[in-house]
């Protein structure tokens, strides 16, 4: 406790010091806030060193922090002391210190803070960067039921970006100084704006001319007609009298206005929904948006399921690994199958005991391949009439399916067709090509 008053007292100490006012001093101003908190990596430092995480690589991924929105008010209390009250909201499982003698809940609750501090800044706000130090005090609510008290201690960069808006970065350490609070980095991005109208700079009274009337300012923008390019709309003298220009209509003004030839949005501070892979697909929509895609998908790129380098759409057999050149399909010699292992009785469709071994991997294949559809097709030689080698063709054919449905193979997942002594693979000529042309085909079909 003594610590924390010595603390607080240097720190008054050191706020009076810049206790100076000029025409910098802040107005009353709320800002919008997203932060982080992070518990585990005060943890890590608390139970080794700061070297030690830093060395080891400890500091927490930003996917492990927890999110959460805050509203903050500002008013300058010199031009480099600035109060900050601050009202935040979360929903994380909290992680209470053992010395509470809480375990941790096991869900997300909401968690309350609310807390007071005093903002000292090395510069005023005429400059476009502005580095502070800040510190205070806090009180939390965590599942309405649990009350404890903090200090927060940070440091912030201040970015102005004109009329008294500006964006807050802010990183703070929250010291639990409660049973019932535990240490955390709190990191935060607020865009601010002033509540209240900024005083209109007052001009020292001059006598009347003898002759000539008084300038008029008829819009009361403290700019007089004589000098002001609009006098009959309120405007600022950086712009002789007229309002800070909106040249893209888009209702943001220039000077907030990051793309002011461009209509946008005040999310995007002026600029367009982005489109980060110049697909056509706003990042808003687009589901992929780090990688060009096509509509129909949500902007993601057309799938392909398997991974054979095929898209789905193209793809005729989408959840099997296959060829282009098959469609991407595989083919049963891919798996092993030796359809040159398939043989019969000479002159009849019986299949020999070779035969049926190879069919009964060929069932197997098909068996744990679903989306395979096979093409059975029977050939001869052109030994004999080709309308007997044709029907002998054919019933070599159906002799093959009919094993295949017996070992369990759906019946409308084969085709077979006999094409007798057509498109012979070598010449008839001679007794081995009469052999190979004797054969029966397995195809995929596409």
């Amino acid at each position: 406790m003594k610590k924390t008053l010595l603390l607080f007292s240097a720190f008054g100490l050191f706020v009076s010091s810049f206790a100076q006012t000029t025409e910098w001093k802040k107005r009353p101003t709320l800002s919008v806030n997203f932060f982080l908190k992070d518990f585990k990596t005060p943890a890590a430092i608390g139970n080794s060193s700061l070297a030690s995480v830093l060395r080891d690589k400890q500091w927490t991924n930003v996917s492990d922090m927890t999110p959460g929105l805050s509203l903050s008010y500002f008013d300058g209390l010199s031009d480099y002391v600035d109060f900050m009250a601050t009202l935040s909201g979360s929903f994380l499982d909290y992680p209470f210190l053992s010395k509470s003698g809480r375990t941790n809940l096991g869900q997300d609750k909401f968690l309350m803070e609310a807390d007071a501090a005093v903002n000292v800044k090395l510069l005023t706000d005429k400059y476009f960067m502005v580095p502070y130090i800040t510190g205070g005090v806090g009180a939390s609510m965590y599942a309405g039921s649990y009350f404890g008290a903090y200090m927060p201690v940070g440091t912030g960069l201040q970015f102005r970006l004109g009329e008294g808006n500006f964006i807050n970065l802010q990183w703070q350490y929250r010291i639990g100084v409660s049973d019932l609070t535990n240490n955390n980095f709190h990191y935060s991005l607020g865009f601010a704006s002033p509540l209240t109208d900024k005083k209109p700079v007052k001009l020292a009274p001059t006598p009347p001319a003898p002759v000539k009337e008084a300038p008029k300012d008829s819009d009361n923008d403290g700019i007089t007609d004589d000098k002001d390019k609009c006098p009959t709309v309120p405007g600022v003298a950086k712009y002789d009298g007229c309002p800070v220009p909106d040249t893209d209509g888009d209702g943001i003004n220039d000077e907030n206005d990051k793309c002011p030839t461009e209509k946008g949005l005040a999310k995007y501070s002026g600029c367009p929904i982005p489109d980060a892979d110049k697909d056509g697909i706003n990042d808003e929509e687009d589901k992929c948006p780090n990688v060009p895609g096509v509509a129909r998908y949500n902007g993601c790129p057309i799938p392909d399921t398997d991974g054979d380098g095929i898209n789905d759409e193209e793809d005729k057999c989408p959840t099997e690994k296959g060829t282009a050149a098959n469609s991407g399909c595989p083919e049963l010699k891919d798996f092993n199958f030796k359809a040159e292992n398939i043989q019969f009785e000479t002159g009849s469709a019986k299949l020999t005991k070779a035969a049926l071994a190879e069919l009964d991997k060929g069932a197997t294949i098909l068996s744990e391949h679903s989306s395979l559809n096979i093409l059975i097709e029977g050939y001869t030689d052109n030994s004999g009439k080709p309308a007997k080698n044709k029907e002998l063709s054919q019933k070599r054919a159906d002799a093959v399916k009919a094993y295949l449905m017996k070992k369990g193979i759906t019946e409308g997942r084969l085709t077979a067709t006999g094409y007798g002594d057509a498109n012979p693979i070598t010449d008839n000529k001679t007794v081995k090509g009469r052999a190979m042309n004797r054969r029966v085909e397995f195809k995929v079909k596409k």
